[in-house]
C-alpha cells in the first residue's frame, strides 16, 4: 500500500499559479515515469494544462481528478447531491449573504456620498467583487479534500495498477475546473472519438466522509451491463460503505459532465432529514483526508478494471 504518492498535501499543497501548477506538473511527470508510464502535458484554453499519463485513444476507462486549487471563501461550498431543496437552499443562503453584504455596503455609502444612485453602484460592486473572488480570488491554501484527495486517489490507483492491465486505463489529471471544467472539456475535444465510448470515473472531494458514491450520468444508468460492474465494487469496506446511485435525482457538479460515460465519485457524511452530502469545502476548514477513503477507492478502481475489459480489449 502506497500512503501518500509525493506527499501532496506537503509538497504541493496549492496549485494555483502558473509556478506552482508546472512544479506539480513536473513532480507528477517524473513520479508516474519512475512507474513505468508514458506522460505528456496537453494544452487547453484560458492557459489549461492537463496531466495524461498513459494512452487516452486505446484506454477503455479513464481515472481523473483535477488538480487546480479553488478560491477561498468564507462560507461552505455545501453540496447535497441526492436532495434537491436543501441544494437549492443552500444556494439561494449563499446568494443571500452576499445581496446582504453589499445592501450594507450601499447603506454605509449613503452619507458618505449624498446620493441613492452612488451608493447603489457601490453595493453592486461588492456584490460583484464578492462574485470574482469566489472564482477568481486568492487561493484556499487548505484544500485537502477538494481536491488533493483526488488527486492523491488517481495517483495511488495508477501506482497500484498491475501492468497486464495498464493498457485498459489512462489517467488524467484535468486543470482549471474551478473556472468552468475547462480542463475536461479540453480534453473531451481532443479525444473526442475515444472518449465517447469511456468510462470516465472522475475522484472528486473523496477525502472526507464515511459514505462513498458512484454517481453515473443518466448514459451509464441505462446500460445495464455498466451499472452491473459498477454495483459489483459496491459494499462495506469495514466501517466505510460504497454505494452506487441507480435512480432518482442525483446533482454532482463536477468534471465527469464533460463525458457521455462520465461518473462522478465522492466522500459524503450523512444527517438526517437532508441526507448525505459534503461541506467545509472552499474554506480553512477544508482540513480533512483521509487515507482508509483512498485506499478504499484504489482497490475498488483496481478491482473494477481488472474484472472488466471494456470494448477495445474485448475485441482484442
Amino acid at each position: 500500500m502506497i500512503a501518500a504518492p509525493m506527499d501532496v498535501l506537503q509538497q504541493f499543497p496549492v496549485r494555483r499559479s502558473k509556478k506552482q501548477k508546472q512544479a506539480f506538473r513536473d513532480a507528477v511527470q517524473a513520479y508516474a515515469r519512475k512507474l513505468g508510464y508514458q506522460t505528456r502535458i496537453e494544452k487547453g484554453p484560458m492557459g489549461c494544462r492537463n496531466i495524461v499519463l498513459g494512452d487516452p485513444d486505446r484506454a477503455d476507462y479513464l481515472v481523473t481528478a483535477h488538480y487546480d486549487t479553488c478560491a477561498g471563501m468564507l462560507l461552505p461550498n455545501t453540496v447535497f447531491p441526492q436532495n434537491l431543496a436543501a441544494f437549492l437552499i443552500c444556494q439561494l443562503a449563499v446568494v443571500a449573504v452576499m445581496l446582504g453584504i453589499g445592501v450594507l455596503a450601499a447603506l454605509a455609502a449613503i452619507p458618505l456620498t449624498g446620493h441613492d444612485s452612488m451608493a447603489f453602484l457601490v453595493g453592486l460592486t461588492v456584490y460583484w467583487i464578492q462574485l470574482i473572488c469566489m472564482i477568481a480570488g486568492p487561493a484556499n491554501c487548505r484544500n485537502a479534500n477538494d481536491n488533493t484527495s483526488g488527486v492523491v486517489a488517481v495517483l495511488e490507483t495508477a501506482a497500484s495498477m498491475p501492468e497486464s492491465y495498464r493498457d485498459r486505463v489512462c489517467f488524467v489529471l484535468f486543470d482549471q475546473e474551478e473556472l468552468g471544467l475547462v480542463g475536461s472539456a479540453a480534453h473531451r475535444k481532443i479525444h473526442k472519438t475515444a472518449s465517447s465510448t469511456q468510462i470516465v470515473l472522475n475522484l472528486d472531494c473523496v477525502g472526507d466522509g464515511d459514505e462513498i458514491w458512484l454517481f453515473p450520468n443518466k448514459n451509464v444508468r441505462k446500460n445495464e451491463a455498466l451499472m452491473d460492474r459498477l454495483c459489483e465494487i459496491t459494499g462495506y469496506w469495514g466501517s466505510k460503505s460504497l454505494h452506487v446511485h441507480q435512480k432518482g435525482f442525483a446533482l454532482y457538479p463536477s468534471d465527469q459532465a464533460s463525458f457521455p460515460g462520465g461518473v462522478g465519485i465522492g466522500a459524503f457524511r450523512r444527517k438526517k432529514l437532508i441526507g448525505i452530502y459534503y461541506g467545509r469545502i472552499h474554506t480553512f476548514r477544508d482540513t480533512i483526508l483521509d487515507y482508509t477513503n483512498i485506499n478504499i477507492l484504489r482497490a475498488a478502481l483496481v478491482t473494477l478494471i481488472a474484472r472488466h475489459p471494456g470494448d477495445h480489449q474485448e475485441e482484442n
